[in-house]
């Protein structure tokens, strides 16, 4: 199993990600305690010309976490064919006890690995290194976070047997198992439809009115954060079974794959986009006080607020042509 191409990769990349989480988070740790843009000594030069690298180092590093979350999962589901019972990347995950563990600390780093990055570009654009020191405090509390990740990724390659029968998705997500993606199963109406549309309406009209008037940030951040989650909770409560036309389907894998024309891809791509984009906008709204981002700031809020709507609304437009090309027709 650990010589599967995808495998090696991720293999690799989590490894050579955490040295280059560890070699920046030393300097994080002098930053912290000795960066004085006043100063005009050697080590205050030193940090200055390492922050680039260091920079760089880390956009490299998030970039690929931004990668590898979509290709872990593509891994768990291209492998699904070496195990009895399982019939996507639900059975390959539930092959053992770190599967689905490292799926959600991957998740989490996804998210916080997308803020990161929004808050690297602006600080890129200010000319006094304005959010050195918060980055290097982002920096440090995800330090253990990839650190578990490649642990956790390590552990579920490693220990993946090829003569283990696990179950596959109809099993795990049937509403007739007590697990939390299963009782999901059971929030399937047009109740729940209503609330999903009204969030995904709500997210983007706050967004626009940011847009517009510059206004509610953290509003549109919240909206975000609560879009995202109904999302996720719609995708295993009705989407899915819309997309695979049978009422008592609610794995949100199988939608990856090549016999539904791999949407669930573009679906979760636009709708995770959309929840890092609505994030940062609020995450960002601290900073306009700085006078190096005072006139840059609210530029990039707009944009990210601009890019968060629109993938929103990309999200729901293509989860909306799913459901009524569906031929499903769920009761209430």
């Amino acid at each position: 199993m650990i010589f599967h191409p995808t495998v090696m990769a991720l293999f690799a990349g989590s490894i050579l990600v955490s040295f280059m989480i560890l070699y920046s988070a030393s300097y994080a740790f002098q930053i912290l305690r000795k960066w004085d843009l006043q100063s005009g000594s050697e080590l205050q030069l030193n940090l200055e010309r390492k922050t680039y690298l260091i920079s760089t180092l880390l956009a490299y590093a998030f970039g690929f976490e931004l990668l590898s979350f979509f290709l872990f999962v593509f891994t768990a589901d291209q492998v699904h064919t070496f195990f009895v019972g399982a019939m996507c990347a639900a059975g390959s995950l539930y092959a053992n006890d770190y599967g689905y563990p490292t799926l959600i600390v991957k998740l989490v780093n996804f998210l916080l690995a997308g803020i990161w990055l929004v808050m690297n570009y602006v600080d890129n654009r200010g000319y006094d290194y304005p959010l050195i020191k918060t980055k290097s405090v982002f920096l440090l509390l995800l330090v253990p976070l990839i650190l578990l990740e490649t642990f956790l990724q390590a552990n579920y390659f490693l220990r993946l047997k090829p003569n283990i029968i696990t179950s596959c998705c109809g099993t795990l997500f049937s509403t007739d198992t007590l697990t939390l993606p299963s009782e999901l199963g059971f929030l399937s109406g047009i109740g729940t439809n209503a609330v999903f549309y009204l969030v995904l309406l709500l997210t983007i009209g706050t967004g626009a009115f940011y847009i517009l008037k510059g206004k509610g940030a953290y509003l549109f951040s919240a909206a975000s954060a609560t879009a995202f989650a109904v999302s996720v909770v719609a995708i295993f409560s009705f989407v899915s079974c819309y997309i695979y036309e049978l009422p008592t389907h609610h794995c949100p894998f199988c939608i990856l794959q090549k016999e539904y024309g791999y949407i669930g891809y573009l679906i979760y791509v636009t709708l995770l986009g959309g929840a890092i984009a609505g994030l940062s906008v609020g995450v960002l709204m601290p900073f306009r006080k700085i006078k190096s981002l005072a006139e840059i700031l609210p530029n990039v809020q707009r944009r990210l607020a601009m890019t968060s709507s629109t993938l929103f609304l990309v999200f729901t437009t293509i989860v909306t042509i799913e459901i009524l090309l569906s031929g499903l027709v769920l009761e209430a």
